[in-house]
């Protein structure tokens, strides 16, 4: 069996990879296909770079939409093609500032470890990979998923099988393909119940907890019809658009990609599957369907017009074919007190609900993440690590107008818990000259009540600050109203008195100008200090 232990050292040259140039970078528009002078959309092919005569196919692209990797067939460099027919191996490709992808390199048999490998998924940090196959401690066992994740050395865990509940029932499938949502929560597949049949359906699970993925379930009647095979199913930056592929009444060729809505939470409920027509789907066979966060380009495997059975194309989608818009937040995972980066898990929540919306991790490396939010919700979005104390940031996506998609910077600090450390509270939030506490300050204050349950012996002050708008006087007593009804909030859940002092300070302490809304708006604060420890 081979092991995946120093896999590291190929993702690694992957993600950090500068394109060089190449004697053929451009998109050659597919020979086969016909576009009329009322259609807007064509079908690009990745070119000699990436397509070859082999067939290549499923590809996977990073949110940001700078690694692509997919699956080739039958070249003479996979690991066992002398020994496994049609043996699939992952390439990869990596794209520069100018838009040109680089020639494509073949993952070495630390990776390509099984007779036919792919890449599911790759997380928006790149600090997760999704694979096929089950491996316990790196080594191969058959059908299954696994993932490996990214140590703080920068080396690469084992692959390990995803422990999916009632997974067994699945075990006489002929094929079996999966997906990840980008909120690393979401886990899709297509595959069957029934022994010999190659009419797969589309399933989900969920990340229960402790490493534990719900049963799979079936999307429903809706996008899972009888006697007809429905594969390759993509969810969306957004979480409500699946684009999957299938051989449903209607299509244009052998499998057609279709597109639909998913209307609730129960993700049985969907709107009618809608065929994406020409030129997205050919005579042929189209599948594997894939977007980055920004939804304005898809990639898929054709075997129209290619240089071989199929390739890698990409289609600039029309309006109507994209997802909802989202914005992809990056940013910087940092001690709040030595300004070092830091690995960390990142947990993002909606607001007032507290219902986790996703997750992630920071890079070991320099502390760097990507994580993706759709609009219409307001987020609390934090670090996690052992002995500190996350500064939460609030991003509120409701308030913002859907421009399309957007990209924002945003830190992200974590506080060591000693004496003396002062902790800004960002989710916090009073109506405009109140003092009572808004119901999306709740889920803020909760953690604040859960540390001083962690750290019994900790003792805290609460305190709120103002800017310079208004009176001393007015100032002074607006934030020590603010201040009471936070510690009475947390006296509330059972926090003894005796360890929480209110304080409010007015605008005596201002932490920026007050010359600007900007500064103004981050002296209008709510921190707590440590006391004792």
């Amino acid at each position: 069996m081979r092991k995946i232990s120093t896999f590291c050292l190929f993702i690694f040259s992957v993600i950090t990879a500068v394109a060089q140039p190449s004697r053929d970078t451009t998109l050659k528009e597919q020979k086969e296909n016909i576009i009329k002078e009322t259609t807007i959309v064509q079908v690009e092919n990745l070119g000699e770079l990436i397509n070859t005569e082999h067939p290549e196919m499923r590809p996977t692209i990073s949110a940001d939409g700078n690694l692509l990797f997919f699956i080739r067939q039958n070249d003479p460099a996979n690991i066992q093609y002398e020994t496994v027919p049609n043996s699939q191996d992952i390439w990869y490709s990596t794209r520069d500032t100018t838009g040109k992808w680089s020639k494509a390199k073949h993952l070495s048999a630390k990776v390509n470890a099984s007779q036919y490998n792919a890449v599911y998924w790759i997380s928006p940090d790149l600090n997760t990979i999704l694979l096929k196959g089950s491996f316990i401690d790196g080594q191969y066992l058959g059908m299954g998923v696994s993932m490996i994740h990214k140590r703080p050395d920068n080396s690469w865990t084992n692959a390990e099988m995803l422990k999916i509940r009632n997974f067994n029932k699945f075990s006489f499938t002929q094929q079996i393909g999966a997906s990840m949502g980008h909120d690393g929560k979401t886990l899709l597949f297509y595959m069957t119940d029934k022994k010999n049949s190659y009419e797969n359906d589309l399933y989900v699970s969920f990340l229960e907890g402790n490493d534990i993925w719900t049963a799979p379930k079936s999307l429903g009647k809706k996008i899972n019809l009888p006697d007809y095979n429905e594969m390759s199913p993509f969810i969306a930056a957004d979480g409500v658009t699946l684009y999957f592929s299938s051989d449903r009444p209607g299509g244009l060729g052998e499998n057609d990609i279709w597109m639909s809505k998913r209307l609730d939470d129960s993700w049985t409920k969907w709107s009618d599957p809608v065929n994406l027509g020409a030129p997205i789907n050919t005579a042929g066979s189209e599948a594997f369907f894939t977007l980055d966060a920004g939804g304005e380009y898809a990639y898929l495997t054709s075997s129209d017009g290619a240089f071989g059975a199929s390739d890698i194309v990409r289609v600039k989608l029309l309006e109507k074919e994209k997802p909802n818009p989202v914005v992809l937040v990056s940013g910087n995972v940092y001690n709040a007190k030595t300004k070092e980066p830091l690995t960390a898990s990142l947990i993002y929540e909606t607001l007032p609900d507290g219902a986790e919306a996703g997750n992630g991790v920071s890079s070991p490396v320099d502390g760097s993440f990507k994580i993706v939010l759709p609009y219409d919700k307001n987020y609390s979005i934090r670090a996690s690590a052992d002995k500190f104390f996350a500064i939460s940031e609030n991003l509120n996506l409701d308030s913002l107008i859907k421009a399309g998609y957007k990209e924002i910077h945003k830190d992200l600090y974590l506080a060591p818990i000693e004496i003396g450390q002062v902790f800004r509270l960002n989710n916090v939030f009073f109506d405009f000259d109140k003092f009572g506490l808004r119901p999306e300050s709740f889920v803020e204050l909760d953690r604040v009540v859960k540390f001083l349950n962690d750290y019994p012996n900790v003792e805290i002050e609460m305190s709120a600050h103002t800017d310079s708008k208004g009176s001393d006087q007015y100032n002074f007593t607006l934030s020590d109203n603010r201040a009471k009804s936070v510690r009475e909030y947390i006296l509330s859940k059972g926090i003894a008195a005796s360890r929480i002092v209110s304080q409010g300070y007015g605008e005596t302490k201002p932490v920026a100008t007050n010359d600007t809304d900007e500064g103004r708006q981050l002296n209008r604060r709510v921190e707590f200090k440590i006391l004792k420890n």
